[in-house]
């Protein structure tokens, strides 16, 4: 345990609280919900002549999670199902328009808008989660659903029949739409003993995929249509994670029988022990790992306590657990705490990023605190209500991310080996004055996308997802690092820990919704990761008939932008 007090942190002298709160404010009050302004009809009638009359047009910003990719006064449209998106498309197509579907903008990546668009642009926002956002339970443990719903409305739907999946992102604002374009994951792999059950899966969403309906070109017809995609279909393999290069108006999804979590959460096992290297004996990742199946450390910068989270499955509530009955069961961590916004206000205004150790010893005091203050270190209820933790109103930062495919029995020293490297460089930059990281490190694991899983005769693996299967591999080890937006030096940090992850472990792959593709000073900028690390992490066979699928449903490039013409290239090998 850390022997600081939460309660007696000094504010840096000199520094007015207010103004502290004032300068974090960007940090931590970015909109949830896009910002509209109902568009002049006139205006709309001379910009965009022959749009679709049912369709309401609407001015409106968009802004990523962490703020660094903004646009203001973008035309967007909200259609109120399948037919009126086919409408927007066709529209959009005749007409020189860019079709870009938008959730609720929860990543990082130039997957959606880029960096730079404007207003003068040929981009037509079409918001998914105002009226595409059905569910409904089919026979079988199959739900319809549209991919403008959240993943908490999906979830509790499901838990309101009995269902729930075995592993899910934290934040429950994720619309389905946007998870399934980016293989989105949770963390789980079988735990000792364990043996997987029906409708359910280790591997990402995309994988519990039976069908979907995407808008598509139809050759013969000469025009886009809606068409449904049966998991055994060679194209639904490319569409079931496709980043942003189609657009999919509904899934039917997998579910399996409903458990109960608990999630025991501790701060007082050191980082060299939790990473230590295999066969060190003590409380290791792969210990706890073997035991539950289901863990996540997240390690702040500059400190040597993580904050471990431990899920098992348990049918009945433990004598100690605090029952839980909604999600969101972290406050200290979802409500940016005064200490935390004013430390990370002083950084981002007044350029005192030395503060980085300061700020990263009190985010674990908090924690640390927090568990105990709010009966949170353990739960026990519904999956749903331990598996959703993180709300739009936490800080916002900055994330890389990667998935290193490997053996279960490796996962130990992967662990081991990046937390070395990334303590030994986090060393030496401070050491002269650089502090790239205030955030912290994140480790999750699951297994691979296995399509048996989805119980279909011939289901499709995902082309593009991240947890593709891999020769002599069954597991992933995902490894995030957070730093505030604008860190000086974390542009060429990352690029180390980047360059260390694709040199050291074979396959390594980008997780596609965080920061990847690092130069010295910009990310998803280097040309060597784009055009060869990445397709070669999937095998030139797979990216090229991945690509090649998604050109020929999309030929005009409709769904799409700049960023998304220059990654998606087949590669034209031989």
């Amino acid at each position: 345990m850390t022997d600081r007090s939460v309660s007696n942190f000094p504010v840096p002298d000199g520094w007015s609280r207010r103004a502290l709160l004032r300068s974090a404010a960007a940090l931590v009050a970015l909109p949830a919900a896009p910002v509209l302004a109902a568009a002049d009809p006139a205006v709309a009638a001379a910009e965009l002549p022959g749009f679709p009359a049912e369709v309401a047009l609407y001015r409106s910003a968009y802004r990523n999670w962490a703020g660094e990719i903004t646009a203001d006064g973008l035309w967007a449209c909200a259609p109120a199902d399948a037919g009126q998106v086919l409408a927007v498309v066709d529209w959009a197509w005749r007409n020189g328009r860019r079709v870009r579907a938008r959730g609720s903008s929860h990543g990082w990546s130039p997957l959606t808008v880029t960096e730079g668009t404007t207003a003068a642009d040929e981009v037509l926002l079409v918001d998914t989660s105002a009226h595409l956002t059905g569910l409904s339970l089919e026979s079988g443990a199959r739900v319809r659903a549209g991919t403008g719903v959240t993943l908490e409305a999906l979830l509790t739907f499901l838990e309101g029949h009995g269902l729930g999946l075995t592993a899910t992102p934290a934040p429950g604002d994720l619309t389905l739409g946007g998870a399934l374009a980016v293989d989105a994951h949770g963390t789980a792999v079988p735990a000792a003993g364990e043996e997987p059950s029906p409708g359910h899966t280790y591997g990402s969403l995309s994988n519990l995929v039976l069908s979907l309906t995407a808008v598509v070109w139809d050759e013969s017809a000469g025009a886009y249509v809606l068409r449904t995609f049966g998991r055994e279909e060679a194209d639904c393999a490319a569409l079931l994670a496709h980043l942003g290069r189609a657009l999919v108006t509904e899934v039917v999804l997998r579910a399996g029988a409903n458990s109960s979590l608990r999630c025991l959460s501790r701060t007082d096992i050191p980082a060299a022990e939790l990473f230590a290297a295999p066969g060190s004996g003590g409380r290791t990742l792969d210990g706890f790992l073997t035991r539950s199946g289901r863990v996540e450390a997240i390690w702040f910068a500059f400190t040597e306590y993580p904050w471990l989270k431990e899920w098992s499955v348990a049918p009945t509530k433990p004598l100690t657990a605090r029952h839980v009955t909604s999600p969101y069961n972290y406050p200290f961590s979802d409500n940016v705490p005064t200490v935390v916004a004013d430390l990370a206000g002083r950084m981002v205004s007044d350029a005192a990023w030395y503060l980085a150790p300061v700020l990263g010893n009190a985010q674990l005091d908090v924690a640390t605190a927090g568990l105990a203050a709010t009966l949170s270190a353990d739960l026990w209820g519904p999956a749903k209500n331990t598996q959703l933790y993180i709300r739009p109103t936490t800080l916002r930062v900055d994330a890389n991310g990667y998935a290193v495919p490997t053996r279960r029995s490796e996962v130990q020293r992967v662990v081991h080996e990046f937390t070395a490297f990334y303590r030994e460089r986090l060393d030496a930059y401070a050491a002269s004055g650089r502090f790239p990281v205030n955030g912290s490190v994140e480790i999750r694991v699951t297994g691979l996308d296995e399509p048996a899983d989805a119980g279909v005769d011939g289901a499709r693996t995902v082309s593009l997802s991240a947890l593709r299967p891999v020769p002599g591999a069954d597991t992933a080890v995902w490894l995030d690092v957070l730093t505030l937006p604008g860190t000086p030096y974390a542009h060429a940090f990352l690029r180390e820990l980047e360059r260390f992850l694709f040199d050291r472990f074979e396959g390594t792959r980008v997780e596609w919704s965080k920061g990847w593709a690092y130069t010295e000073s910009a990310a998803w900028s280097d040309p060597e990761v784009l055009d060869g690390r990445i397709p070669a992490s999937f095998g030139d066979e797979a990216w090229d008939a991945a690509v090649t699928a998604l050109d020929r449903l999309d030929p005009h490039r409709v769904f799409g932008n700049a960023f998304l013409d220059r990654l998606l290239v087949a590669r034209a090998v031989g």
